[in-house]
């Protein structure tokens, strides 16, 4: 075994972790009060999210150089644009549940500090697994690469894919075994009935996110390592990923639905970084082959997620012109949630469909 070569020393890890632990702790407080999000502060938090990597970049480029700076720039695209998958998937569970709007951020709080625990896990064991060795690199392309064919394969699907939360085996377990409220209790998973403790529907859709979480980390996380190799930049490119990924929820609440080519896109992506990384693999046993630089690896991902969202908008803007389903303007098929809840009601699930990323079919725990 070799240890992984890292530009962070022990006072930086530290205060990172600090740093991170802070802006937690901010999103705790902002959450602390039910309140519906206005767009207005919603979009005030994605700015600042939004500039906090590229500061930190700025930082990277400043004290370490140019290539730790790229690399950290790159993974944070790749997994920035993974996270928006990851959004809709959490859009999707909260309209299930049918989770009143006032309770909506402090449960993707709640996703979200999940997501980045599971991230830590899977960072700290893909960091371990290629202390090992670089066949490492092979596994990791070879499970980018099949995740790359699924996510075509369902997007290819069209409309017909479908999230029903009531199928999931963790729900049914919870249901089976704990009683269960019909009714929301403000921030609580768990409350008393005729004194009898008893979960509230607030505790399943969280649940629900946080096993949502396990799938999107076993993509995420060797995505990122065919960028870098350095555990700190994964990290730091995981976390600023998904920090602002609460606000952002209210920005794109209703533009996620029109973003149709996003899986795509991802599905390019990840193919592309897989083959990276066999290649990588490749090259340190045969020299001759050739290796993908990182500059070249984010121009392409730009210039991907350019084209997906521009053919995403083009469609959309396609179909207003178009009567709708039914007899319906097509103008007024915007309300993204409105149209996937067929049923639904906060202790019960929802099937939801068919609108939005084919990834909403994916086979959830």
């Amino acid at each position: 075994m070799h240890p992984l070569d890292s530009i962070a020393s022990p006072g930086l890890w530290a205060a990172t972790v600090i740093g991170l632990l802070a802006l937690l702790a901010m999103d705790v407080w902002l959450t602390r009060r039910p309140h519906e999000v206005a767009m207005g502060e919603a979009l005030r938090w994605t700015a600042f999210y939004l500039a906090l990597p590229f500061v930190f970049c700025g930082f990277l480029w400043w004290v370490y150089g140019g290539t730790p700076a790229i690399e950290f720039l790159t993974g944070f695209v790749v997994e920035k644009s993974l996270s928006v998958d990851n959004l809709f998937v959490f859009m999707l569970l909260l309209a299930s549940f049918a989770v009143p709007p006032a309770l909506a951020q402090r449960v993707l709080l709640y996703g979200i500090v999940g997501a980045l625990v599971l991230r830590a896990v899977f960072i700290a064991l893909g960091a371990g697994a290629l202390a090992t060795g670089t066949w490492v690199f092979l596994l990791f392309g070879a499970v980018l690469v099949w995740t790359a064919i699924r996510v075509l394969r369902e997007a290819g699907e069209g409309p017909e894919a479908t999230l029903d939360v009531d199928d999931m085996r963790t729900v049914k377990l919870l249901r089976r075994w704990l009683p269960v409220t019909k009714e929301y209790d403000g921030f609580k998973l768990v409350t008393r009935i005729d004194g009898r403790r008893a979960l509230t529907p607030a505790a399943l859709v969280v649940t629900a996110i946080f096993m949502t979480d396990i799938v999107f980390a076993v993509d995420s996380v060797p995505a990122v390592y065919g960028v870098t190799e350095d555990p700190y930049l994964v990290l730091a490119t995981n976390a600023f990923a998904l920090l602002g990924l609460r606000a952002l929820y209210f920005v794109l609440h209703d533009a996620l639905g029109r973003l149709r080519h996003l899986n795509y896109g991802l599905g390019i992506i990840l193919a592309f970084i897989g083959v990276k990384l066999v290649l990588h693999w490749a090259h340190g046993i045969w020299s001759w082959v050739p290796e993908i630089p990182t500059v070249l690896s984010l121009g392409v991902i730009v210039v991907v997620l350019a084209a997906v969202t521009g053919t995403s908008l083009w469609a959309s803007r396609s179909d207003r012109r178009r009567p709708g389903v039914g007899g319906e303007p097509a103008d007024q098929r915007g309300d993204l949630v409105g149209n996937l809840v067929q049923r639904g009601e906060p202790g019960r699930g929802a099937r939801v469909g068919p609108h939005g990323p084919a990834d909403q079919s994916r086979d959830l725990p």
